[in-house]
């Protein structure tokens, strides 16, 4: 039922100010509204169902060799986080220190986490902020595992993830949601997770993987995603599970909430259609990839600004956010570091971007639509310019601050005897899912499909074997090697036979890239 005045349904009056009082014999849920907390339930599970759409759409921007090993990094990151959140990053965020830096342990292990008002809103009890929070941090933790495609080892990586909770995100979570966190007390403008999701997994993806070092060249040549069915399907479990990450932070079934969705939408739509403009004026060709880059960057500028900003100032983000995003993938050349996925483009760089629109744009009738926060100061078009430096500090702070300690991290784990960052040589060229898991994405043995599909198809099928040789049938010689038993080799200016190539001799991997060079007299028994 509504009510006409401003803050919370009824007034705390618990008997326990920690848990909120005795289940057994008061009704903890008297305080909120039954519709609020249905709301951010269900919103969790959406915010739940963005960690399987990030391991799609990761799986299928990689090579079918690596494919399945990026779903299960997703997968089991975020069985790390629901163990590191319940052991003590809940209580490492949300505890109530006054450092203004990182919570105490008083809720170690949950404990109290229950029906008191949370810090969030007074609009939901703790036990279900706790819960809602914990998918935020998943989320981030998938979003990083990214960085390790096609050339990282997996358990080096969850270990990084649990500490990386620990000395990284929660500390950021704190500074912008705890209510004693330095940048909340300041009066700083973070809605849903611009410094402690975006940012924080741009930058940290883009110090693992420059700790992790950049793909082998010769694996390079002819990269493309192996399945962008897969990546549509990704980006579309996102913007779903998107719009309960950005709704739900509202944090309870308001004119907020569906303000936020409003501007979720047009935010990413408006990022998808720039975004794909300019890859058209390269190509001149509509692009699939482009259209999720776009809106999977637009989805993360609206992360922090949904719940603030006004409409018309959602679609100018949405451009702003398509052009610098799309422009920026570029950086990692500049700085010559393998962001293989592009994670510190679309989600660092368009995070700082709706940050800083917070400090222009936003609107305190916005805020207030929520029924709880009327009052609080917006941006500069309702007269707070102090704003914008106070959301330029905080970028910075975040920046520096997880680009920094997740380097240092991931530099000393991969001096510990048994947890090198990375794979080896012969792992990169076989592919993450033999060496890593043993499993595949897909059931299939990886003899060139070109081999067969660039085999003339004329006149009945050969009756004995195929001529080329099975060591001849990979276009990378490295490949070959392995398959016939032997070391990869590091001399890519020779052939397989050991003869120095020219540079124009076919090598399947330049030129036509994709088919197997056949000699005359292969040539000759295929006709005939």
């Amino acid at each position: 039922m509504s009510y006409s005045w401003i803050g919370a349904p009824a007034e705390f009056n618990g008997t326990n100010e920690i848990t909120g009082g005795d289940s057994t014999i008061e009704n903890l849920n008297q305080w909120y509204q039954p519709g609020d907390q249905a709301f951010i339930i269900v919103a969790s599970a959406m915010v739940m169902i963005m960690v399987p759409g990030l391991a799609f759409l990761y799986s299928g921007l990689a090579r079918r060799k690596s494919a399945l090993s990026l779903i299960w990094a997703c997968m089991f990151s975020s069985s790390v986080i629901t163990f590191q959140w319940y052991f003590w990053g809940y209580t490492l965020a949300f505890g109530p220190s006054t450092n203004g830096f990182i919570g105490n342990l008083d809720k170690f292990g949950l404990k109290g986490v229950l029906g008191a008002p949370s810090q969030g809103s007074p609009l939901i009890p703790e036990l279900l902020y706790s819960f809602y929070q914990m998918q935020f941090c998943a989320v981030t933790a998938a979003i990083i595992v990214g960085c390790v495609a096609e050339r990282g080892r997996l358990i080096p990586m969850m270990i990084f993830i649990w500490l990386w909770a620990t000395i990284v995100y929660c500390p950021i979570a704190y500074w912008a949601w705890n209510g004693n966190g330095w940048f909340f007390v300041w009066g700083g403008l973070d809605y849903a997770g611009g410094g402690p999701v975006e940012i924080v997994s741009g930058c940290t993806a883009l110090a693992y993987s420059m700790i992790l070092g950049r793909r082998q060249e010769k694996m390079m040549l002819n990269f493309r995603p192996h399945n962008v069915s897969l990546i549509t399907l990704g980006t579309v479990f996102l913007w779903f599970g998107w719009l309960g990450f950005n709704g739900g932070s509202a944090f309870g079934a308001n004119l907020r909430a569906v303000m936020a969705c409003w501007n979720t939408n047009l935010t990413a739509m408006f990022a998808a259609m720039t975004w794909v403009l300019l890859d058209w004026r390269l190509a001149r060709k509509w692009s699939m990839v482009g259209w999720c880059s776009g809106t999977i960057s637009g989805l993360v500028a609206a992360t922090p600004a949904s719940g603030f900003i006004t409409p018309w100032a959602s679609v100018a983000l949405g451009i702003t956010t398509g052009i610098v995003a799309n422009f920026s993938t570029k950086i990692k050349f500049w700085v010559k570091i393998d962001d293989s996925l592009d994670v510190f483009a679309e989600h660092g760089i368009a995070g700082m971007v709706g940050l800083f629109f917070n400090g222009i744009f936003a609107a305190d009738y916005i805020i207030g639509l929520d029924g709880v926060n009327a009052g609080l100061e917006g941006g500069a078009i309702t007269g707070t310019p102090s704003a914008i430096y106070k959301q330029i500090a905080y970028i910075v702070a975040c920046t520096a601050y997880s680009f920094v300690v997740s380097a240092l991290l991931a530099f000393v784990i991969d001096k510990i005897p048994g947890l090198k960052l990375r794979a080896s040589e012969e792992a990169e060229l076989l592919g993450m899912d033999d060496d890593q898991l043993g499993e595949f994405a897909y059931d299939y043995v990886e003899v060139r499909r070109d081999y067969l599909a660039w085999t003339p198809a004329k006149g009945e099928p050969l009756d004995g074997e195929h001529s080329v040789p099975q060591g001849d049938r990979h276009g990378i010689p490295q490949h070959s090697q392995m398959l016939e038993g032997k070391a990869p080799s590091e001399d890519s200016g020779h052939d397989l036979a050991g003869h120095e190539l020219d540079g124009t001799a076919h090598t399947g991997i330049g030129g036509d890239r994709h088919a197997v060079q056949m000699g005359p007299e292969s040539e000759k028994q295929v006709r005939t």
